[in-house]
């Protein structure tokens, strides 16, 4: 029988350490051959991202350390490698390090490391790459066309970027005018170039501010000349309130493309001469979703002429769409949340997927027989699945009878229970983006937490993604207003029903949901304290110079143009409310990022210094736009249940006391 405890105080097996070790996901598969390749999360190992071999016998192997296939184009980065078969044999890789940003060959089964491709540039933040496709037979050597960001000054918005061909004979580690610009530039932002089977054409998406892209985008087509310079480049599909997140040659020279002009990101075939476009599969579902990241897939076509799409709403699956009759077909398999990158390689067609009960782990479908295997990163219980939490997936109601969609964690031990009549205290998780998605799938870091008896409410709030353009444009111009009211109607919901303690409510989140939940505590009397990760503090600040150019005019749409509306950023940040903060907060800062650079948080302390609100500063050199270090997110989970036990009343004698200032 399980004893009865104080919610919060339940000893649990899954320490931070544990946490930590599980933090990240497989990421950019590919094929090389026969072969398949991944790069994997190594937190152990300072963060860095392996690149990882997984040979046609089953052998699995990886690039080891210190190299970190990792690009920061758009800061965020993308696609980092690509690869292919040698005409004499053995595979040829290229990929970014993320230490120099250079791009790397790399001949996995030769005798030398990785050699330079690309030169290092004084300039700024240097030259960044993305998005590789390898071309062997372009020139003596052959090239790797990929999109090249350069910083063309010292400002974090002073950059250009283009489409761009590496000589893949060196030529170019040391001099860049080696490199041969494809496009013309006419976009700010660029995804890489697809080239049709026929090698005739390339097509990539392109957009400019203020709109982010899954605002509007523009899909282009050039065609590729003789001496494989892009001639004639046209735009075929998109616009400014129409958002096209991928595009795909078929086979016969059409254009697949996941297009959200009806509402929601559907799948589209697209005759790019006549510009005749058929809707295959229309459905009040995501076909895709917001590019957060250059170079993510969420479907390709295979050799039969089906395609393998991720689709769903809220949750994703993977399935086979039969374009001709619009038939789908979902494979069966517990995984409720797909990553946006899919592989082919004949019949079979490989991803990455979650559940509930399961870490993400690599998942191979051969579409001639329906079977499904796990092909790389197997999940393994490292504790007794009993101390995993059980989600319910609720919809919630918020102000004018507002949608909220909502997963619940309540705590879950199976030998400890709360003492009868304590109701146990809960954390709302506001997620980051903002026009991003809280997944359903096992979490360790949710489990630290609802395993010692604290609840937690992921809350996908007005703006998130997965439920269709007009979920996401509720946050236009409304951002600091919707997510907190949705945040704030989920955790009063909890409260007035009897699941949670109301007293004891917290709410945390990193980033945009850093945001949202410094937001709440300086605008809502909901919460008892919170925890603020690497986040937005001062709008007026964010929104000029203090943050990297991808983002820099997104607060155009979120908030409402600034030259216009200025006293609403003043209003809203959290840096001008900290007079109406009462609570204790924990606030988890990157020394290194530069997203979300520690001014923000250097200017809220400034604020609330003198006024005897506890709370502590916890920052941490050589991190930056998300933890990827086991010993910081270690500490980081450590301060942040010391926290909740002195807010809430518990003991927790296994972690060190967070000291609180005031």
């Amino acid at each position: 029988m399980p004893t009865a405890q104080p919610h919060g105080s339940w000893p649990s097996p899954i320490d931070a350490a544990l946490a930590a070790s599980h933090d990240g996901r497989p990421e950019y598969t590919g094929a090389v051959g026969d072969e398949l390749w991944w790069t994997e999360p190594r937190p152990a190992e300072a963060g860095r991202r392996a690149l990882v071999r997984r040979t046609a016998d089953g052998t699995t192997t990886e690039l080891p350390a210190p190299w970190d296939a990792r690009s920061r184009v758009i800061e965020y980065g993308g696609q980092p490698w690509a690869g292919t078969e040698r005409a004499g044999g053995g595979p040829l890789v290229v990929f970014v390090h993320f230490a120099d940003q250079r791009l790397y060959a790399y001949e996995p089964d030769g005798e030398r490391d990785p050699w330079p491709l690309t030169p290092v540039s004084a300039v700024g933040g240097g030259l960044r790459w993305a998005d590789p496709r390898l071309h062997p037979d372009r020139g003596t050597a052959g090239e790797v066309w990929c999109v090249l960001e350069e910083f063309t000054g010292e400002a974090p918005t002073a950059l250009r970027r283009v489409l761009a061909a590496v000589p893949l004979d060196g030529s170019a580690a040391g001099d860049r005018s080696a490199v041969r610009e494809l496009s013309d530039g006419r976009h700010r932002f660029v995804t890489g170039p697809e080239v049709s089977p026929d090698g005739r054409r390339a097509a990539w998406i392109g957009w400019d501010h203020p709109r982010m892209p899954w605002d509007g985008t523009e899909v282009l087509v050039a065609d590729v000349g003789a001496d494989g310079t892009f001639q004639d480049a046209r735009t075929v599909a998109g616009g400014p309130e129409e958002s096209v997140p991928q595009v795909q040659w078929t086979a016969d020279g059409h254009l697949l493309l996941a297009s959200d002009r009806s509402g929601w990101w559907n799948l589209y075939r697209l005759d790019p001469d006549t510009g005749a476009t058929r809707e295959l599969c229309p459905r009040e579902e995501e076909f895709a979703g917001p590019l957060w990241k250059i170079g993510h897939v969420w479907f390709r076509p295979l050799d039969s002429g089906l395609i393998a799409v991720l689709h769903g709403k809220g949750t994703t699956t993977l399935g086979i769409l039969d374009p001709e009759t619009g038939d789908l077909v979902d494979i069966a398999g517990p995984w409720t949340e797909w990553a946006p990158t899919l592989t082919v390689r004949g019949s079979r067609v490989t991803g990455v997927a979650a559940s509930p009960h399961s870490g993400y782990e690599l998942v191979e479908l051969d579409t001639a027989t329906g079977h499904t295997r796990i092909t790389g990163t197997p999940h393994e219980d490292a504790v007794d699945p009993a101390y995993y939490p059980e989600p319910v997936l609720r919809t919630f109601t918020g102000p004018g009878g507002r949608e909220i969609h909502a997963q619940v964690y309540p705590p879950r031990n199976p030998g400890h229970t709360g003492p009868e009549g304590e109701l146990p205290p809960y954390v709302v998780w506001a997620h980051g983006g903002p026009t991003g998605h809280a997944a359903l799938v096992l979490d360790l870091e949710i489990a630290y937490f609802t395993s010692r008896g604290i609840g937690v409410a992921e809350v996908n709030y007005g703006g998130s993604a997965g439920y269709g353009r007009a979920y996401r444009n509720r946050l236009r111009e409304q951002w600091g207003v919707v997510d907190v009211e949705d945040c704030a109607a989920v955790a009063g919901t909890l409260a007035a029903e009897g699941t949670a303690d109301p007293d004891r409510l917290a709410i945390r989140g990193g980033s945009a949901g850093g945001w949202t939940t410094a937001a709440s505590l300086t605008g809502t009397d909901v919460y008892a304290c919170g925890t603020i990760i690497y986040p937005i503090l001062d709008l007026a600040g964010w929104g000029t110079d203090e943050t990297h150019d991808f983002e820099s005019q997104y607060l155009e749409s979120l908030v409402g143009p600034l030259a216009e509306v200025p006293e609403r950023y003043r209003e809203r940040s959290p840096v001008g409310r900290t007079d109406r903060l009462t609570v204790p907060f924990l606030l988890l800062q990157g020394e290194d990022d530069p997203i979300c650079p520690p001014v923000q948080c250097e200017r809220f302390l400034a604020a609330v210094e003198g006024r005897g609100i506890p709370h502590a500063y916890r920052t941490y050199p050589g991190e930056g736009h998300g933890f990827r270090r086991a010993t910081t997110m270690i500490d980081a989970l450590e301060s942040e249940l010391s926290l909740y036990a002195q807010v809430f009343g518990f003991d927790r004698p296994d972690v060190a006391t967070l000291e609180l200032k005031r």
